[in-house]
């Protein structure tokens, strides 16, 4: 049975013939849930461990535990009111939560954008803060960092760049220096309102390539002017910031001409060519907690490309199927297999996928289509699928 990557699907899935007459339209917002108005379930508690995994798109980077807040939340996590402070959501009914600190400690807000930056554009980044009455002091150096490759670490202090030199064979060191956020709010201006949202933002020109957008503070309390006002409460061990709103947008990218479509206007995706019943396509990005069936945010990007070729093909049925690699027994990796598929379909349901469009199925170890001798080739075999039934 032919395997294919879904990377090439999707790249043949957005082919369209180009008809009719060039127009221009408005660059659209390069960040998926952008006001953080898509959860999976309703916020119930504030975690040590960060609620983030119920945020459609987002995630922490770190250990740092990032919150999340709603209108439909409990008592400790609802909009206005919350465990944290008392706030109105900027735009929508919900938005995060991170500690941005008088002290290293720093949570961070992580995301994928729909699309890499284009070399040499220039691209508009704006989000709104707002200082919780509870804190015990504000800073001013919250940005935004553009990256090629998701970055993380398991500290819960400032993230740093991490960069391992090889010094000889068999000797390394690693060279530890601070991000440098391309967009910053300005050193001079404390942002400390408590009452209303302020904007952070500002422009930039892309290197080109970068995917990946890190909000928060990447500056020690030394050089991020923390400030102690008299408004605030002190009821918590630092300075705390809810985040709404946020928007990346090229600027030039709007003058480019967009190709109109006509209503007969065919996908490349409808060739039989390319999704015939029976082939299988491998979701190379889909992740979970290790040992468990959670899915990670981190999967976003992927399983919104696997929604857009089910709502462009509304009679096309497929099987999810889940692999595992080889440690373990088989027993455990036949159930963790079935759980993990499961899973990629609860959230096809969530998002209006039909039921009956869908199965899963797992394999556990019985399938490698790799060695499990090496890292690598186990991260190969611990993959998804998704086969086509019907068309």
């Amino acid at each position: 049975m032919k395997r294919h990557w879904l990377t090439l699907a999707i790249a043949l899935c957005l082919m369209t013939v180009n008809k009719g007459q060039a127009q221009t339209r408005p660059s659209p917002n390069l960040v998926y849930n952008p006001s953080f108005e898509e959860y999976r379930e309703c916020p119930r508690k504030i975690d040590a461990l960060g609620t983030l995994t119920i945020v459609d798109a987002w995630y922490q980077p770190t250990a740092g535990s990032a919150d999340y807040f709603n209108v439909c939340g409990s008592r400790d996590c609802g909009v206005p009111k919350n465990k944290l402070g008392y706030q109105d959501a900027h735009l929508g009914k919900g938005f995060c939560g991170i500690y941005c600190s008088k002290t290293d400690y720093r949570e961070y807000l992580q995301t994928q954008l729909k699309e890499p930056l284009r070399a040499g554009e220039t691209y508009r980044v704006s989000f709104y803060v707002s200082l919780s009455e509870y804190s015990s002091g504000a800073v001013a150096t919250i940005g935004a960092l553009f990256t090629e490759d998701r970055i993380g670490d398991t500290v819960r202090s400032v993230l740093m760049n991490k960069e391992i030199r090889q010094l000889a064979q068999g000797v390394s060191q690693t060279i530890a220096s601070y991000y440098e956020p391309q967009v910053v709010n300005d050193f001079d201006y404390v942002l400390g309102d408590t009452k209303t949202w302020v904007q952070v933002g500002g422009t930039f020109t892309a290197r080109g390539g970068e995917r990946f957008m890190t909000i928060g503070n990447f500056y020690p309390a030394s050089q991020s002017n923390v400030v102690d006002l008299d408004s605030l409460t002190y009821l918590l061990p630092g300075a705390y910031y809810y985040i709404d709103d946020v928007s990346v947008v090229c600027l030039g990218c709007a003058d480019e001409p967009v190709a109109q479509q006509d209503a007969d206007t065919t996908s490349a995706a409808s060739d039989t060519n390319i999704f015939q019943v029976g082939s299988t396509f491998v979701l190379r990005n889909i992740f979970f907690d290790y040992d468990k069936s959670t899915l990670l945010q981190q999967s976003y990007n992927e399983l919104q490309q696997l929604l857009g070729i089910l709502r462009s093909h509304p009679t096309m049925k497929i099987e999810i199927a889940g692999h595992t690699d080889g440690r373990g027994s088989v027993d455990y990796n036949q159930r963790l297999s079935e759980n993990r598929a499961k899973a990629v379909v609860d959230f096809l349901i969530l998002k209006g996928i039909e039921p009956k469009r869908l199965q899963y199925k797992g394999f556990g170890k019985s399938k490698p289509i790799d060695t499990n001798t090496t890292e690598e080739g186990r991260a190969h075999n611990r993959r998804v699928e998704f086969r086509v039934v019907a068309l």
